[in-house]
């Protein structure tokens, strides 16, 4: 799903329609009473006929011509897909990046359990294993393998450094893959164009479920 943000009054009235038929959907408005089913006209433009491919689809609506214009800042300025679910991410990530030139680079996360978790308790590390560790899907880290190429647009998880622009939700534009440094240029927020670089990190899960582990990785 697509919204480009229009400069004239005929956009901003759009995307206004937009959003209030999304909250009438959410609060059952649409359709008129029902016990829990009804029949909801949606606009053609919003849908994806091609069963077939599905996430092609919606990447071609949403990044028509990508080849010609990734190079553009403002491209990816103007367009982003969203997602209920990280597996539908990873699903739509691999399948843009596909589409972008050049040669990938794989980055791989070092997990490993903070022992000091376990001062009262016995620890078995047996239990906690390297393969079981990357193999985690934790809210606000990245996955242990991050695949990327150069031109491709990321997003922060994290505030980095919120006096130069690098906070959560931060969109970048990937100029260089280093071994522990990716090279960016900030797309959205205050400091557009603005050259940054992001650094591999220690990054400790918030979730309370699981033993705390340290995830270095970047920062997708």
């Amino acid at each position: 799903m697509r919204i480009t943000v229009g400069r004239d009054q005929s956009g901003i009235e759009k995307i206004r329609d937009f959003a209030n038929w999304l909250l009438d959907l959410r609060e059952d408005k649409l359709g008129g009473p029902n016990d829990g089913e009804t029949i909801i006209d949606i606009s053609d433009d919003i849908l994806i006929n091609n069963s077939h491919d599905p996430i092609g689809s919606l990447i071609n609506f949403v990044y028509p011509s990508i080849l010609e214009n990734y190079i553009n800042i403002n491209y990816f300025q103007e367009r982003a897909i969203l997602t209920p679910k990280n597996e539908v991410v990873k699903e739509i990530n691999d399948c843009l990046l596909k589409k972008f030139p050049g040669d990938e680079v794989e980055y791989l996360s070092l997990d490993s359990i903070c022992e000091s978790e376990f001062v009262h308790d016995p620890f078995d590390a047996n239990l906690y294993s390297p393969d079981v560790l990357n193999g985690l899907k934790v809210s606000g880290l990245p996955n242990h393998k991050l695949v990327l190429k150069i031109g491709v647009p990321v997003m922060l998880l994290r505030n980095v450094d919120q006096k130069n622009g690098l906070c959560n939700g931060t969109r970048l534009k990937v100029i260089s893959l280093g071994k522990r440094v990716i090279e960016a240029h900030i797309i959205t927020e205050t400091n557009i164009g603005n050259w940054t670089s992001i650094p591999r990190m220690s990054l400790t899960p918030s979730e309370k479920k699981i033993p705390s582990n340290s995830q270095e990785d970047s920062f997708l």
